[in-house]
């Protein structure tokens, strides 16, 4: 699997992904909070887009590497390349770039109520790359439960 930074030209890419999931998310595409989000963290080298070169992204990232906890803000992968590894290569793609020890990474995603919790396979991808689940965060923007995932790293 390619695993790149991302660049201004992998926008549009990173809008389509997040079409694909705004139905558990809340809005994004039509967001310029968002759009500002992805442009923000590629202009400092902290967003990474995975899939064949040349084509559109598979999956991207959008992570947080400041020590001593470091926060992946955003990780979708497209509804046709899910359980295929791509989100694992870009975890570990951005834990290999970023990630130094001792800390953790932390990932805010569904509850356990969620109705995209076991859909998308979001808490069960966490947790097989060594996150556990810990305290409850805010409501998402559609109101539905989300959790602190949480891996430490020594």
């Amino acid at each position: 699997m390619n695993v790149r930074l991302a660049e201004a030209q992998d926008v549009p890419g990173f809008l389509a992904l997040a079409g694909q999931v705004e139905h558990w998310f809340g809005p994004m595409v039509g967001e310029a909070g968002f759009h500002a989000a992805v442009r923000d963290h590629i202009r400092r080298s902290e967003a990474l887009v995975a899939g064949p070169a040349g084509s559109p992204p598979l999956g991207a990232m959008l992570f947080g590497p400041t020590a001593p906890a470091y926060h992946v803000h955003w990780l979708v992968v497209s509804e046709q390349a899910r359980g295929t590894g791509v989100g694992r290569a870009l975890m570990e793609d951005a834990m290999r770039r970023w990630v130094r020890g001792p800390g953790t990474v932390e990932v805010v995603t569904f509850g356990s109520d969620h109705p995209g919790a076991q859909v998308s396979g979001a808490r069960v991808f966490y947790e097989r790359l060594g996150f556990v689940p810990a305290e409850a965060a805010a409501p998402g923007p559609e109101g539905g439960s989300r959790q602190v995932f949480r891996r430490t790293v020594s």
